[in-house]
Protein backbone atom coordinates (compact mmCIF):
# COMPACT_ATOMS: atom_id res chain seq x y z
CA UNK A 1 0.00 0.00 0.00
CA UNK A 2 1.03 3.62 -0.55
CA UNK A 3 2.05 5.05 2.82
CA UNK A 4 2.08 8.65 1.62
CA UNK A 5 -0.96 10.93 1.60
CA UNK A 6 -2.31 12.06 -1.77
CA UNK A 7 -2.67 15.75 -2.61
CA UNK A 8 -6.41 15.51 -1.81
CA UNK A 9 -5.68 13.89 1.55
CA UNK A 10 -3.12 16.57 2.41
CA UNK A 11 -5.71 19.24 1.53
CA UNK A 12 -8.20 17.49 3.81
CA UNK A 13 -5.63 17.46 6.62
CA UNK A 14 -5.22 21.23 6.21
CA UNK A 15 -9.00 21.64 6.40
CA UNK A 16 -9.11 19.59 9.63
CA UNK A 17 -6.26 21.60 11.15
CA UNK A 18 -7.97 24.88 10.27
CA UNK A 19 -11.22 23.70 11.85
CA UNK A 20 -9.50 22.59 15.06
CA UNK A 21 -7.55 25.84 15.32
CA UNK A 22 -10.73 27.89 14.97
CA UNK A 23 -13.40 25.82 16.70
CA UNK A 24 -11.79 23.72 19.44
CA UNK A 25 -12.35 25.63 22.73
CA UNK A 26 -9.02 26.49 24.34
CA UNK A 27 -10.16 25.50 27.82
CA UNK A 28 -11.21 22.03 26.65
CA UNK A 29 -7.94 21.51 24.77
CA UNK A 30 -5.99 22.57 27.86
CA UNK A 31 -7.84 20.02 29.98
CA UNK A 32 -7.14 17.22 27.52
CA UNK A 33 -3.47 18.08 26.99
CA UNK A 34 -2.76 18.48 30.72
CA UNK A 35 -4.76 15.43 31.77
CA UNK A 36 -7.26 17.46 33.78
CA UNK A 37 -10.79 16.45 34.69
CA UNK A 38 -13.42 16.67 31.92
CA UNK A 39 -17.07 17.40 32.73
CA UNK A 40 -20.22 16.18 30.99
CA UNK A 41 -20.77 19.78 29.83
CA UNK A 42 -17.32 19.78 28.16
CA UNK A 43 -18.16 16.66 26.16
CA UNK A 44 -21.59 17.98 25.19
CA UNK A 45 -20.17 21.36 24.10
CA UNK A 46 -17.63 19.70 21.82
CA UNK A 47 -20.25 17.32 20.42
CA UNK A 48 -22.49 20.26 19.52
CA UNK A 49 -19.59 21.92 17.68
CA UNK A 50 -18.89 18.73 15.73
CA UNK A 51 -22.57 18.15 14.94
CA UNK A 52 -22.92 21.72 13.64
CA UNK A 53 -19.93 21.07 11.38
CA UNK A 54 -21.43 17.72 10.32
CA UNK A 55 -18.35 15.85 11.56
CA UNK A 56 -19.72 13.98 14.57
CA UNK A 57 -20.81 10.67 13.04
CA UNK A 58 -17.71 9.79 11.04
CA UNK A 59 -18.60 6.07 10.87
CA UNK A 60 -22.18 6.51 9.59
CA UNK A 61 -23.53 6.46 6.03
CA UNK A 62 -24.48 9.89 4.68
CA UNK A 63 -28.18 8.98 4.49
CA UNK A 64 -28.31 8.87 8.28
CA UNK A 65 -26.33 12.04 8.86
CA UNK A 66 -22.83 10.62 8.60
CA UNK A 67 -19.78 11.98 6.83
CA UNK A 68 -18.63 10.64 3.48
CA UNK A 69 -15.06 10.24 4.61
CA UNK A 70 -12.69 7.55 3.41
CA UNK A 71 -10.91 5.35 5.94
CA UNK A 72 -7.78 7.45 5.43
CA UNK A 73 -9.70 10.67 6.09
CA UNK A 74 -11.06 9.18 9.34
CA UNK A 75 -7.52 8.27 10.28
CA UNK A 76 -6.34 11.81 9.58
CA UNK A 77 -9.18 13.20 11.69
CA UNK A 78 -8.30 10.93 14.63
CA UNK A 79 -4.60 11.81 14.45
CA UNK A 80 -5.12 15.56 14.22
CA UNK A 81 -7.83 15.63 16.89
CA UNK A 82 -5.48 13.99 19.36
CA UNK A 83 -2.60 16.26 18.36
CA UNK A 84 -4.66 19.40 18.98
CA UNK A 85 -6.12 18.14 22.27
CA UNK A 86 -9.69 17.52 21.17
CA UNK A 87 -11.58 15.22 23.56
CA UNK A 88 -12.38 11.72 22.39
CA UNK A 89 -16.05 11.38 21.54
CA UNK A 90 -17.98 9.29 24.06
CA UNK A 91 -18.23 6.19 21.85
CA UNK A 92 -21.21 4.26 23.20
CA UNK A 93 -23.86 6.01 21.11
CA UNK A 94 -22.19 7.30 17.98
CA UNK A 95 -19.51 4.65 17.43
CA UNK A 96 -20.91 1.52 19.06
CA UNK A 97 -24.69 1.09 19.20
CA UNK A 98 -25.36 3.25 16.14
CA UNK A 99 -23.48 0.98 13.67
CA UNK A 100 -25.44 -1.99 15.08
CA UNK A 101 -28.77 -0.18 14.68
CA UNK A 102 -27.83 0.91 11.15
CA UNK A 103 -26.91 -2.64 10.08
CA UNK A 104 -29.35 -4.80 12.06
CA UNK A 105 -32.02 -2.47 13.50
CA UNK A 106 -35.55 -1.88 12.23
CA UNK A 107 -36.44 1.23 10.25
CA UNK A 108 -38.39 2.48 13.27
CA UNK A 109 -35.31 2.08 15.49
CA UNK A 110 -33.19 4.01 12.98
CA UNK A 111 -35.73 6.83 12.84
CA UNK A 112 -36.09 6.87 16.63
CA UNK A 113 -32.50 6.68 17.86
CA UNK A 114 -30.05 7.90 15.21
CA UNK A 115 -31.24 11.56 15.16
CA UNK A 116 -31.20 11.65 18.96
CA UNK A 117 -27.61 10.40 19.02
CA UNK A 118 -26.59 13.10 16.53
CA UNK A 119 -28.31 15.84 18.53
CA UNK A 120 -26.96 14.64 21.86
CA UNK A 121 -30.48 14.12 23.17
CA UNK A 122 -29.60 10.55 24.18
CA UNK A 123 -26.51 9.57 26.18
CA UNK A 124 -25.87 5.82 25.84
CA UNK A 125 -23.93 3.39 27.98
CA UNK A 126 -22.95 -0.25 27.43
CA UNK A 127 -24.50 -3.21 29.25
CA UNK A 128 -22.12 -6.03 28.39
CA UNK A 129 -19.93 -6.94 31.40
CA UNK A 130 -21.36 -8.71 34.43
CA UNK A 131 -19.87 -10.06 37.65
CA UNK A 132 -18.39 -13.33 36.40
CA UNK A 133 -18.98 -12.46 32.74
CA UNK A 134 -16.54 -9.83 31.58
CA UNK A 135 -14.32 -11.08 28.78
CA UNK A 136 -16.32 -14.32 28.65
CA UNK A 137 -19.56 -12.68 27.58
CA UNK A 138 -21.19 -16.00 26.70
CA UNK A 139 -21.53 -16.74 30.43
CA UNK A 140 -23.71 -13.69 31.10
CA UNK A 141 -26.73 -14.32 33.34
CA UNK A 142 -28.98 -11.26 33.01
CA UNK A 143 -32.32 -12.76 31.92
CA UNK A 144 -35.02 -11.34 29.66
CA UNK A 145 -38.29 -13.29 29.60
CA UNK A 146 -40.92 -12.35 27.07
CA UNK A 147 -44.37 -11.63 28.52
CA UNK A 148 -46.75 -10.43 25.82
CA UNK A 149 -45.52 -7.15 24.31
CA UNK A 150 -42.62 -6.82 26.80
CA UNK A 151 -39.47 -8.49 27.96
CA UNK A 152 -39.02 -8.59 31.72
CA UNK A 153 -35.33 -8.10 32.52
CA UNK A 154 -33.59 -9.15 35.75
CA UNK A 155 -29.87 -9.12 36.47
CA UNK A 156 -26.79 -6.97 36.94
CA UNK A 157 -24.23 -5.26 34.73
CA UNK A 158 -20.94 -3.87 36.00
CA UNK A 159 -18.12 -1.53 34.94
CA UNK A 160 -20.72 0.51 33.09
CA UNK A 161 -18.68 3.50 31.97
CA UNK A 162 -20.36 6.91 32.49
CA UNK A 163 -23.65 5.15 33.18
CA UNK A 164 -24.45 7.87 35.71
CA UNK A 165 -25.03 10.27 32.80
CA UNK A 166 -26.86 7.85 30.48
CA UNK A 167 -30.55 7.80 29.69
CA UNK A 168 -30.22 4.73 27.40
CA UNK A 169 -28.30 1.46 27.71
CA UNK A 170 -27.77 -1.27 25.11
CA UNK A 171 -27.73 -4.67 26.80
CA UNK A 172 -26.88 -8.25 26.09
CA UNK A 173 -29.47 -10.43 27.83
CA UNK A 174 -30.09 -14.15 27.97
CA UNK A 175 -33.38 -15.09 26.33
CA UNK A 176 -32.82 -18.83 25.93
CA UNK A 177 -31.15 -21.27 28.32
CA UNK A 178 -31.91 -24.40 26.29
CA UNK A 179 -29.33 -23.82 23.54
CA UNK A 180 -25.59 -23.28 23.22
CA UNK A 181 -24.58 -20.29 25.38
CA UNK A 182 -23.78 -18.02 22.42
CA UNK A 183 -27.09 -18.86 20.71
CA UNK A 184 -29.38 -17.77 23.54
CA UNK A 185 -28.43 -14.10 23.80
CA UNK A 186 -30.41 -11.08 22.56
CA UNK A 187 -29.59 -7.38 22.11
CA UNK A 188 -31.98 -4.96 23.86
CA UNK A 189 -32.23 -1.16 23.95
CA UNK A 190 -33.36 -0.10 27.43
CA UNK A 191 -34.52 3.29 28.72
CA UNK A 192 -32.62 3.97 31.94
CA UNK A 193 -35.66 5.80 33.36
CA UNK A 194 -37.71 2.58 33.31
CA UNK A 195 -38.86 1.54 36.82
CA UNK A 196 -36.56 -1.13 38.24
CA UNK A 197 -33.27 0.25 36.83
CA UNK A 198 -30.78 1.24 39.54
CA UNK A 199 -27.33 2.77 38.99
CA UNK A 200 -24.71 2.59 41.74
CA UNK A 201 -21.27 4.24 41.47
CA UNK A 202 -17.94 2.41 41.61
CA UNK A 203 -15.17 4.75 42.78
CA UNK A 204 -11.91 3.71 41.13
CA UNK A 205 -8.37 3.75 42.51
CA UNK A 206 -7.76 7.26 41.13
CA UNK A 207 -10.73 8.59 43.12
CA UNK A 208 -12.92 9.16 40.06
CA UNK A 209 -16.54 8.18 39.43
CA UNK A 210 -16.22 6.81 35.90
CA UNK A 211 -17.83 3.35 36.15
CA UNK A 212 -20.96 1.95 37.74
CA UNK A 213 -23.04 -1.08 38.57
CA UNK A 214 -26.46 -1.25 36.91
CA UNK A 215 -29.20 -3.44 38.38
CA UNK A 216 -32.39 -4.59 36.62
CA UNK A 217 -35.29 -5.61 38.86
CA UNK A 218 -38.32 -6.76 36.82
CA UNK A 219 -37.66 -4.06 34.21
CA UNK A 220 -40.29 -4.06 31.42
CA UNK A 221 -38.79 -3.45 27.99
CA UNK A 222 -41.06 -3.13 24.92
CA UNK A 223 -40.54 -5.89 22.35
CA UNK A 224 -39.89 -3.25 19.67
CA UNK A 225 -36.64 -2.46 21.54
CA UNK A 226 -35.18 -5.82 20.48
CA UNK A 227 -32.51 -5.31 17.81
CA UNK A 228 -32.65 -7.88 15.02
CA UNK A 229 -33.82 -11.36 15.93
CA UNK A 230 -34.28 -12.90 19.37
CA UNK A 231 -31.36 -15.17 20.39
CA UNK A 232 -29.11 -13.70 17.64
CA UNK A 233 -27.53 -11.02 19.83
CA UNK A 234 -24.12 -12.72 19.85
CA UNK A 235 -23.70 -11.83 16.16
CA UNK A 236 -24.59 -8.18 16.77
CA UNK A 237 -22.35 -8.05 19.84
CA UNK A 238 -19.33 -9.27 17.88
CA UNK A 239 -20.04 -6.74 15.12
CA UNK A 240 -20.07 -3.96 17.71
CA UNK A 241 -16.87 -5.18 19.36
CA UNK A 242 -14.87 -5.00 16.13
CA UNK A 243 -15.58 -1.25 16.06
CA UNK A 244 -14.80 -0.89 19.76
CA UNK A 245 -11.49 -2.75 19.61
CA UNK A 246 -10.15 -0.85 16.63
CA UNK A 247 -10.84 2.40 18.42
CA UNK A 248 -9.29 1.12 21.63
CA UNK A 249 -5.87 0.93 19.96
CA UNK A 250 -5.71 4.71 20.43
CA UNK A 251 -2.77 5.29 18.08
CA UNK A 252 -3.40 9.03 17.86
CA UNK A 253 -3.80 9.34 21.62
CA UNK A 254 -0.55 7.42 22.18
CA UNK A 255 1.31 9.74 19.81
CA UNK A 256 0.06 12.74 21.78
CA UNK A 257 0.98 11.02 25.07
CA UNK A 258 4.47 10.20 23.76
CA UNK A 259 5.00 13.84 22.82
CA UNK A 260 3.91 14.85 26.33
CA UNK A 261 6.29 12.28 27.83
CA UNK A 262 9.22 13.69 25.86
CA UNK A 263 8.32 17.17 27.11
CA UNK A 264 8.39 16.02 30.73
CA UNK A 265 11.65 14.11 30.25
CA UNK A 266 13.23 17.17 28.63
CA UNK A 267 12.43 19.36 31.64
CA UNK A 268 13.37 16.87 34.35
CA UNK A 269 17.04 16.62 35.28
CA UNK A 270 19.22 13.66 36.17
CA UNK A 271 22.78 14.38 37.29
CA UNK A 272 22.38 17.93 35.99
CA UNK A 273 21.32 16.89 32.49
CA UNK A 274 17.88 16.49 30.89
CA UNK A 275 16.46 13.05 31.67
CA UNK A 276 15.75 12.48 27.99
CA UNK A 277 19.56 12.39 27.46
CA UNK A 278 20.05 9.62 30.01
CA UNK A 279 21.04 6.54 27.94
CA UNK A 280 18.87 4.12 29.89
CA UNK A 281 15.76 6.29 29.88
CA UNK A 282 16.30 7.35 26.26
CA UNK A 283 16.52 3.69 25.23
CA UNK A 284 13.16 2.95 26.84
CA UNK A 285 11.53 5.95 25.17
CA UNK A 286 13.03 4.91 21.82
CA UNK A 287 11.71 1.36 22.20
CA UNK A 288 8.14 2.50 22.90
CA UNK A 289 8.35 4.94 19.99
CA UNK A 290 9.46 2.14 17.65
CA UNK A 291 6.59 -0.05 18.90
CA UNK A 292 4.17 2.82 18.34
CA UNK A 293 5.43 3.37 14.79
CA UNK A 294 4.94 -0.33 14.04
CA UNK A 295 1.41 -0.25 15.46
CA UNK A 296 0.65 2.87 13.41
CA UNK A 297 1.69 1.03 10.26
CA UNK A 298 -0.54 -1.92 11.22
CA UNK A 299 -3.35 0.55 11.78
CA UNK A 300 -2.86 1.97 8.29
CA UNK A 301 -2.83 -1.55 6.82
CA UNK A 302 -6.19 -2.27 8.47
CA UNK A 303 -7.51 1.08 7.24
CA UNK A 304 -6.45 0.16 3.70
CA UNK A 305 -8.18 -3.22 4.00
CA UNK A 306 -11.53 -1.61 4.88
CA UNK A 307 -11.20 1.25 2.41
CA UNK A 308 -13.77 -0.44 0.19
CA UNK A 309 -16.46 -0.29 2.87
CA UNK A 310 -15.80 -3.51 4.78
CA UNK A 311 -15.50 -3.86 8.55
CA UNK A 312 -12.35 -4.57 10.54
CA UNK A 313 -11.87 -8.26 11.33
CA UNK A 314 -9.61 -10.18 13.70
CA UNK A 315 -6.84 -7.68 12.93
CA UNK A 316 -8.64 -5.28 15.25
CA UNK A 317 -7.88 -7.71 18.11
CA UNK A 318 -4.17 -7.64 17.24
CA UNK A 319 -4.21 -3.86 17.14
CA UNK A 320 -6.09 -3.66 20.43
CA UNK A 321 -3.42 -5.73 22.20
CA UNK A 322 -0.43 -3.78 20.93
CA UNK A 323 -2.12 -0.39 21.19
CA UNK A 324 -3.08 -0.87 24.83
CA UNK A 325 0.34 -2.27 25.79
CA UNK A 326 2.02 0.76 24.23
CA UNK A 327 -0.26 3.24 25.99
CA UNK A 328 0.44 1.56 29.33
CA UNK A 329 4.18 1.70 28.67
CA UNK A 330 3.98 5.43 27.94
CA UNK A 331 2.06 6.23 31.15
CA UNK A 332 4.55 4.10 33.08
CA UNK A 333 7.51 6.06 31.65
CA UNK A 334 5.78 9.40 32.33
CA UNK A 335 5.33 8.37 35.95
CA UNK A 336 8.95 7.26 36.21
CA UNK A 337 10.14 10.53 34.65
CA UNK A 338 8.96 12.44 37.73
CA UNK A 339 10.11 9.76 40.14
CA UNK A 340 8.80 10.31 43.69
CA UNK A 341 7.09 13.57 42.62
CA UNK A 342 4.57 11.52 40.64
CA UNK A 343 3.50 9.69 43.77
CA UNK A 344 1.47 12.39 45.62
CA UNK A 345 -2.11 12.45 44.49
CA UNK A 346 -4.21 15.52 45.23
CA UNK A 347 -7.65 15.26 43.65
CA UNK A 348 -8.18 19.03 43.52
CA UNK A 349 -5.12 19.41 41.26
CA UNK A 350 -7.06 17.64 38.50
CA UNK A 351 -9.29 20.69 38.08
CA UNK A 352 -8.02 23.18 35.52
CA UNK A 353 -9.05 26.13 37.70
CA UNK A 354 -7.10 24.88 40.74
CA UNK A 355 -5.17 27.85 42.18
CA UNK A 356 -3.42 26.26 45.14
CA UNK A 357 0.19 25.17 45.37
CA UNK A 358 1.06 22.00 43.47
CA UNK A 359 2.91 19.33 45.39
CA UNK A 360 5.23 18.90 42.43
CA UNK A 361 5.42 19.84 38.73
CA UNK A 362 1.96 20.64 37.31
CA UNK A 363 2.56 17.83 34.84
CA UNK A 364 2.80 15.51 37.80
CA UNK A 365 -0.71 16.19 39.08
CA UNK A 366 -2.55 13.71 36.84
CA UNK A 367 0.26 11.18 36.29
CA UNK A 368 -0.63 8.79 39.10
CA UNK A 369 -4.31 8.91 38.15
CA UNK A 370 -3.50 8.27 34.50
CA UNK A 371 -1.14 5.42 35.34
CA UNK A 372 -3.74 3.65 37.47
CA UNK A 373 -6.57 4.38 35.02
CA UNK A 374 -4.65 3.03 32.03
CA UNK A 375 -4.26 -0.37 33.77
CA UNK A 376 -7.81 -1.04 32.61
CA UNK A 377 -6.91 -0.86 28.93
CA UNK A 378 -5.67 -4.43 28.71
CA UNK A 379 -8.84 -5.70 30.39
CA UNK A 380 -11.81 -3.82 28.97
CA UNK A 381 -13.27 -4.28 25.51
CA UNK A 382 -12.40 -7.96 25.87
CA UNK A 383 -9.18 -8.70 27.76
CA UNK A 384 -5.91 -8.93 25.84
CA UNK A 385 -5.80 -12.65 26.64
CA UNK A 386 -9.12 -13.10 24.83
CA UNK A 387 -7.83 -11.03 21.91
CA UNK A 388 -4.76 -13.27 21.63
CA UNK A 389 -7.04 -16.31 21.46
CA UNK A 390 -8.93 -14.66 18.60
CA UNK A 391 -5.67 -13.90 16.76
CA UNK A 392 -4.39 -17.48 17.15
CA UNK A 393 -7.66 -18.96 15.86
CA UNK A 394 -8.67 -16.53 13.11
CA UNK A 395 -5.32 -15.23 11.81
CA UNK A 396 -2.77 -17.94 12.65
CA UNK A 397 -5.20 -20.86 12.26
CA UNK A 398 -3.99 -22.60 15.43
Amino acid sequence: MNMNYTAEELAFRDEVRSFLEQKLPADIAAKVKRGRRMSRADHERWQQILSKQGWYATHWPEEYGGVKWSAVQKHIWDEESCRYGAPRSIPFGVNMVAPVIIKFGSEEQKQQYLPRILSGEDWWCQGYSEPGAGSDLASLKTRAVREGDHYVVNGQKTWTTLGQHANMIFCLVRTNTEVKAQEGISFLLIDMETPGVTVRPIITLDGEHEVNEVFFDNVKVPVENLVGEEDKGWTYAKYLLTYERTGLAGIGASKAALSHLKGIASRQKKNGRPLIEDPSFAQRVAQVEIDLMAAAISNLRIIASVEGGGVPGAESSMLKVRGTEIRQAITDLARRALGPYAQPFVEEELNLDYEGDFLSDQDGAPLSAQYFNMRKLSIFGGSNEIQKNIVTKMILGL
